[in-house]
């Protein structure tokens, strides 16, 4: 324990874990698109797995006879177990025990993925790309789905030693799995924003609504971080700023915006390149040295000033939502996956000729990598309308009605472990085992809860 800190610290190996996860450079672009082509491929094998008998309205269609209840409840837990089982299992091994398999099961699952729809297609059905209106929207929800799956299992994977450094946010420049998160969130968000459905006429008064709740979460975590002396890794957003305020923020500078969406891109643009101009011009040596004024800036500098990078990445994804999603739905998935194309392209110009990614700045190249990553995701995950099968599944649809309280609740019970789980010295059996019985646990909460009902948005 370090002398240093208070014998009663909820929290005796705190500096030990902010250590952990500390001057650390990532992984390789290869990497992180590899895993991309992974992860979608599970949810396209749920989708294809026939539940005939169980569906999501029968299951949620109240009944007089509290036997006929009790059975449907069996077979709604009995489904998402099943979807827990071929989703989140594989990925989690994927994050873990799994990793140094990544190239061979990413060319493995492409060359099984692409057999499968040749063989389902060659019953004399055309092959078309131009994608079904009523199934885009479907692929857009699961593509969110997986976002926070992704971001759910990593923040906590993250402190057992059986995720891999790589994985782990970087220091400064580099790419890596977590350091898409907040990225993904926003860009995520922004796809079916008011904005992207062009429905630009918010009153103040519903946007101050929409905007306290995230406000509120930033002081909440702000305070029980510092109750119970949790790590917090300094570098990432400053002394006091988190993921809610850099979210709150975005949300207030957009709410100002009142221009049609299809405008919003050329917008986003320009925020990304004057702010990228600046970093290449001082802004970058202030944002990255590790010394800090007693001024709130001064302190708070990585996520104040890389508001202007999530902000410009919010517009860019505002335009694309109103583009692919909500404008026109002929050849979606080719223009998805050229888009996606095009942004790995650009990436690797930037990060070689202009500056290396950064998730600590919000760079212009990370911002394109944000990008290419989750435009990649959303046209494997397109690939369904290739493939028979449903376009969702069960606990995809629960995670969708409770998004945010998903992410709570997955911070929360990070928190817990942390605080009662010596993390850094548990074994990788350990390990894997508090994994899935978090991973389970959660799912299991947000999926009664939907069975009942219940909701947790504010806006």
């Amino acid at each position: 324990m370090d002398p240093s800190l208070p014998k009663s610290s909820f929290n005796p190996n705190k500096h030990l874990k902010e250590e952990f996860v500390s001057n650390l450079s990532g992984s390789s672009m290869l990497e992180i698109a590899a895993l991309t082509v992974i992860i979608p491929i599970l949810v396209l094998i749920r989708h294809s797995i026939s539940s005939k008998s169980i569906t999501g309205a029968s299951l949620k269609k109240k009944n007089d006879d509290a036997v006929s209840v009790n059975r449907s409840f069996k077979a709604y837990l009995a489904t998402l177990s099943l979807d827990f089982l071929v989703i989140i299992v594989p990925m989690l091994l994927f994050f873990t025990v799994l990793a140094d398999w990544t190239y061979i099961l990413a060319s493995l699952f492409t060359i099984v993925t692409l057999l499968y729809i040749a063989a389902k297609r060659s019953g004399g059905s055309s092959l078309s790309f131009e994608g079904e209106p009523n199934s885009l929207r479907a692929y857009v929800t699961s593509y969110r789905v997986v976002v926070m799956i992704i971001t759910f299992l990593c923040i906590l994977a993250v402190d057992f030693r059986i995720f891999p450094r790589r994985y782990a946010k970087t220091e400064t420049y580099g790419t890596s799995l977590m350091d898409l998160g907040v990225g993904a969130f926003v860009l995520a968000n922004s796809l079916v924003s008011r904005h992207a459905r062009n429905i630009t006429s918010v009153n103040w008064k519903t946007a101050i609504i929409s905007i306290s709740p995230l406000i509120i979460l930033g002081f909440l975590r702000l305070i029980t971080t510092t109750g119970v002396d949790y790590q917090v890794h300094v570098g990432e957003y400053g002394v006091h700023w988190n993921f809610f305020f850099t979210l709150a923020a975005v949300s207030i500078l957009t709410s100002f915006i009142n221009i049609p969406p299809q405008y919003f891109g050329v917008l986003g643009s320009l925020v990304l390149v004057v702010y990228q101009f600046c970093l290449m011009h001082g802004l970058n040596h202030y944002l990255l040295s590790n010394e800090r004024g007693m001024d709130i800036i001064s302190q708070n500098k990585e996520g104040i000033f890389s508001i202007f990078g999530y902000w410009g990445m919010y517009l860019v994804g505002v335009y694309l939502g109103n583009y692919l999603i909500y404008r026109s739905s002929r050849w979606v998935l080719m223009r998805v996956l050229v888009l996606s194309i095009l942004f790995w392209f650009l990436t690797v110009l930037l990060d070689r000729h202009v500056e290396r990614v950064s998730r600590r700045t919000c760079n212009l190249p990370y911002v394109t990598m944000v990008l290419a990553d989750n435009l990649q995701l959303l046209s494997i995950l397109m690939l369904g309308d290739l493939i028979p099968g449903s376009k969702t599944s069960l606990l995809e649809e629960a995670f969708n009605r409770n998004l945010l309280a998903t992410f709570l609740l997955g911070n929360i019970l990070t928190g817990l472990v942390n605080l009662s789980v010596d993390t850094l010295s548990a074994s990788s059996i350990t390990a894997l085992f508090i994994l899935l019985v978090y991973a389970y646990v959660l799912s299991v909460v947000i999926g009664i809860a939907d069975y009942f009902g219940m909701k947790l948005k504010f806006w």
